[in-house]
């Protein structure tokens, strides 16, 4: 059997993958996430799931195992909204997605045996009107601080969600069809 590395720290990825009956290493990466000047979002999350990938073999070597990697990023109106630095950028980050639809982007790496597939999901989200006491509330929670956006669907931020055209999974941090697939295309079945 193929060894699965998760090169990533993010619990959601883990609890996506395991919830497929993987059993995995988890290799949390560490690299500079800043977009380069005028990068835009789609070549950005590709970049990023690239280096973490390339980062992960590195670090423990090329023995055939299949590394996955993936970066996300929330996107309004062609700017990138990251990790919110702290509770204020957080509820700036809310304000303007409110009552608003935004794209979830994915890039998802996967490498094995010096192959490498690197795929881009995008999700559109539409999150409802909020008024200013809920978004209050869920800045004061703490939950949308490390998270993409400033929120997290699988969480409190479900409820401020109104509706997801795409892959769910995607807006959580994983597509798990993309990994199922693109594993394949390497030659290693995960289902």
């Amino acid at each position: 059997m193929t060894t699965i590395v998760l090169a990533s720290g993010s619990p959601r990825r883990e609890d996506l993958l395991r919830a497929l009956g993987l059993r995995f290493e988890v290799l949390p990466v560490d690299i500079d996430e800043s977009p380069f000047d005028g990068e835009a979002a789609e070549p950005l999350v590709q970049r990023l799931s690239q280096s973490k990938a390339a980062t992960a073999l590195r670090l423990r070597g090329d023995d055939g195992a299949l590394v996955v990697a993936a970066d996300t990023v929330v996107v309004l109106d062609g700017v990138v909204l990251g990790k919110p630095a702290d509770g204020a950028e957080n509820r700036a980050f809310l304000s303007r997605l409110s009552g608003r639809a935004h794209h979830v982007l994915t890039g998802h790496t996967l490498v094995r045996d010096g192959q490498r597939e690197t795929v881009v999901v995008d999700t559109e989200v539409r999150m409802r009107a909020l008024d200013s006491g809920e978004i209050e509330r869920y800045v004061a929670s703490g939950e949308g601080l490390d998270k993409a956006g400033g929120y997290a669907i699988q969480g409190r931020g479900s409820a401020l969600v109104e509706r997801v055209d795409g892959c769910y999974f995607n807006v959580v941090g994983l597509s798990v069809a993309t990994v199922v697939e693109a594993a394949a295309r390497l030659g290693v079945r995960l289902v």
